[in-house]
């Protein structure tokens, strides 16, 4: 992820923040839902509000080079349509698993996070009084 202090590869200031860290569980739920070219998934990032203009490539891919090295992922060539083979990606069922593990714990952080909002929004009312 970009910070305000940098700019995207295009030029352009990017939020702060470690989004970053969501990466990964929305490569693999990309891919249960269907196999995908890294391009493809990094375009689809933009599904999950990623700013794929502040995206690297080469970070999807050292990504999914990652996750195939832990057995997450599977990729085969996929010589199909025009041009030239591209690598396809599959999750695996440690993937999936993974997955399911990664959604459990979100799901705990948002119960966490909402509790802060609300005690944040609670006590700005109070300063407004």
């Amino acid at each position: 992820m970009c910070s305000t202090k940098r700019e995207g590869m295009r030029g352009i200031p990017c939020p702060k923040g470690k989004i970053e860290r969501f990466i990964e569980p929305c490569l693999l739920l990309l891919l249960a839902e269907k196999p995908a070219h890294g391009y493809e998934l990094m375009d689809n990032l933009e599904q999950f509000d990623f700013d794929t203009r502040c995206q690297d490539p080469g970070q999807i891919y050292r990504y999914l080079r990652r996750m195939e090295s832990e057995g997450l992922v599977i990729s085969a060539w996929d010589p199909g349509g025009t041009g030239p083979a591209r690598r396809s990606y599959s999750i695996t069922e440690d993937g999936l698993s993974l997955l399911t593990a990664w959604m459990e714990t979100l799901e705990k952080r948002i119960i966490i996070i909402n509790k802060l909002i609300s005690r944040y929004q609670e006590t700005t009312k109070k300063g407004d009084a």
